[in-house]
C-alpha cells in the first residue's frame, strides 16, 4: 500500500470513529507533510507506471517510486538500490520521465 492510499484510509477511519488514536494522528500528521497526490492521480501514476511494461518492476518497487517521486535518475538508482533488481538505464529515464509528469 503506498502513502496515498494509507491517507485515504486514515481518512475513512477518521470519518468512521470521529476521532484517531495517537499512532493514527501522528501517522496522518507525517502523510499531510509528504503526500502530495490524490487517490486519483495516484492510481493513475501507478497505471502509467505499469503501462511501461518493465518487466523487473515489480509492486513493490512501483510503490516506493509513488511515495518518493524520484526526479533524475541518480535518485531512482539510490532508491532501487535497497533492492534485488537491476533496470537498465533507459527504462530508469522511462520511469523518470513519468515521475516528472506527476510532481509538477
Amino acid at each position: 500500500i503506498n502513502m496515498v492510499e494509507l491517507k485515504h484510509e486514515i481518512d475513512a477511519i477518521r470519518k468512521r470513529d470521529k476521532e484517531l488514536g495517537f499512532r493514527s494522528q501522528k501517522t496522518e500528521e507525517y502523510l499531510s507533510q509528504f503526500v502530495k497526490l490524490s487517490m486519483k492521480e495516484a492510481e493513475e501514476f501507478k497505471k502509467k507506471l505499469e503501462g511501461l511494461k518493465i518487466t523487473r518492476l515489480k509492486e513493490e518497487y512501483t510503490v516506493k517510486i509513488i511515495d518518493t517521486m524520484p526526479l533524475t535518475v541518480d535518485e531512482l538508482k539510490t532508491l532501487l538500490q535497497g533492492y534485488v533488481v537491476t533496470i537498465n538505464q533507459e527504462d530508469m529515464k522511462k520511469i523518470v520521465e513519468v515521475v516528472k509528469g506527476f510532481a509538477s
